[in-house]
């Protein structure tokens, strides 16, 4: 049996010890261990880590380049190898990022390891990738703010097949009916109609410190 775990470490929610901030932050582990942006300050970001029990790191994956996404990556790039980001980050950003650690730059969906993959590049002003994680008979999304759309997301995610869940920001979707087909919602930062997707039989909240496993 396999296992794919997941460990929100940044949230403008929290629980327990856990500290909120504006951001987003998501430890996956599934044969590799990734984190999914950074939020916004880097020593709340290293306090959740520490509180969840997470000391290093496979791959970084960065969603887009916007500080609440990408503000605490200087203070945890030294506990990775390697840096997954869009290709449109800017050119002084993806030196900085080249001076520590090696720089995977993203431009149209594909595979970072076993079981994970990147939708690519999408949207237009704002250009933003998300994770896909293999959970054996479909796959798991993972979403920075979502700013190309959910829609747009989920359905470049469903040229792999199909998608069991999603957990990240929302950004202004508002279809929210599309949501009903999945097992699992999980409206995290940045999302502007989280109280009606909480309503929703498949939804839970989501809040730095809160996790689930999925077994296949």
């Amino acid at each position: 049996m396999f296992m794919a775990r997941f460990f929100v470490v940044y949230d403008n929610e929290a629980r327990g010890e856990f500290i909120k901030d504006w951001g987003f932050s998501c430890y996956v582990e599934l044969k590799a261990k990734v984190l999914f942006d950074t939020g916004s300050d880097g020593k709340i970001l290293l306090h959740n880590l520490s509180l969840a029990g997470i000391e290093d790191f496979d791959y970084i994956f960065l969603s887009h380049q916007h500080w609440d996404h990408v503000g605490g990556l200087g203070y945890v790039i030294d506990r990775t190898s390697y840096v997954v980001a869009p290709s449109s980050f800017s050119r002084n950003f993806k030196n900085e990022i080249k001076r520590k650690a090696d720089l995977i730059e993203i431009t149209s969906m594909r595979e970072i390891d076993k079981g994970m993959y990147s939708t690519g590049e999408l949207g237009g002003f704002v250009r933003e990738q998300s994770l896909i994680v293999d959970v054996g008979k479909s796959y798991f999304v993972v979403t920075g703010c979502s700013h190309p759309g959910l829609d747009v997301i989920l359905r470049k995610a469903e040229e792999l097949g199909k998608i069991s869940g999603v957990i990240g920001g929302f950004h202004g979707f508002s279809k929210l009916e599309l949501l009903k087909k999945y097992d699992l919602v999980i409206p995290c930062h940045c999302t502007a109609y989280k109280e009606e997707i909480l309503r929703m039989g498949n939804a839970r909240e989501c809040f730095a410190g809160c996790s689930f496993e999925i077994s296949f």
